[in-house]
């Protein structure tokens, strides 16, 4: 039997059903995905407004967090409207470009916000360990450059797995996706074709953007406590202590739940589909969601500023 009387041809719609097995109780868990969307909007958008009319926080740190502010917003936006209009609307169809557009997005923003976490540990790296250079180092250019290069990484890195879905795969098993949102291996998953090299190529990216970036980040923040533990001035050790515990905060909580989503979809065979699909979920949906958070407790002149805003 021919493949084609046993498979879809190049389907133009696919539908997503959301968390397979909750499908009941579905419009009540879109409550917390929507009230932690609206305070990550929110939240980041405070943010972008503060580092950009305060001209005392025009400063590396600052204008790293206003582009993790950005990209977070960007990220949650392309999923959570999507996910609630099956949750709360019952419209689970989507086109399949769409689909391959919302796939990119959502793995092109991860990878950025991976970026500009190194970004972060580089700045915070050469303000604590050579203070008297930071500014001759970190300039705006620097910045802006760093911005571009994090961002055309990130893009051209998830564009092959793109290309490969679009140009590849002709026949289809289903057109269902047992997911909540456009994920990679979740479209994989669909098509009747070989597919090892689109496996071989996502777990290349993810272990390339995600190995690279952790082990910088680790060596930077290994250097940096090193330094911090041999300031002469406990004053000045508790400051650079508290920054960089801020900055590790948003770290794990950005690593630790991807590698733990990662491990579950990868070796959590007996693991329900639904607690995949809500930890994948919650992976992409918590870091906007906590970041501001974080950051407007833990920064004295983002606090300052948030307080002067409310108040006037």
């Amino acid at each position: 039997m021919s493949i084609s009387n046993i498979t879809i041809f190049m389907p133009s719609v696919l539908t997503l059903i959301g968390i397979p097995g909750l499908e009941a109780v579905q419009c009540w868990i879109g409550i917390p995905f929507c009230i932690m969307y609206l305070i990550a909007i929110i939240g980041n958008s405070l943010l972008l407004i503060i580092i950009k009319s305060e001209r005392s926080l025009h400063e590396p740190m600052y204008i790293f967090l206003g582009m993790l502010g950005a990209t977070d917003i960007a990220l949650a936006t392309s999923i959570v409207p999507k996910m609630l209009g099956i949750f709360w609307f019952h419209v689970p169809e989507i086109y399949f470009d769409s689909c391959l557009l919302q796939m990119w997005l959502i793995h092109t923003f991860q990878g950025i916000e991976s970026g500009i976490l190194v970004a972060m540990a580089l700045d915070r790296y050469v303000a604590i360990c050579h203070p008297l250079r930071h500014a001759v180092i970190f300039t705006h250019r620097l910045v802006t450059q760093i911005g571009t290069v994090v961002t055309l990484r990130a893009a051209f890195l998830v564009a092959p797995c793109l290309i490969l879905i679009k140009f590849r795969f002709q026949y289809y098993r289903t057109t269902i996706i047992s997911h909540s949102y456009c994920e990679h291996m979740a479209i994989v998953k669909l098509a009747a074709e070989n597919v090892q090299i689109n496996k071989i190529y996502g777990l290349f990216v993810a272990f390339t953007v995600a190995g690279f970036d952790l082990t910088f980040i680790t060596l930077s923040y290994a250097q940096i406590f090193f330094t911090v533990f041999h300031l002469p001035q406990k004053e000045a050790r508790l400051k650079a202590f508290n920054t960089c515990i801020t900055h590790i905060c948003v770290f794990l909580q950005f690593y630790l739940l991807a590698f733990f989503s990662f491990f579950t979809h990868r070796f959590g065979a007996h693991i329900p589909p639904y607690i995949h699909i809500l930890f994948s979920s919650f992976y992409l949906l918590v870091p906007p969601f906590l970041n501001p958070l974080v950051y407007g407790a833990k920064t004295k002149q983002i606090r300052i500023h948030v307080v002067k805003m409310l108040c006037s």
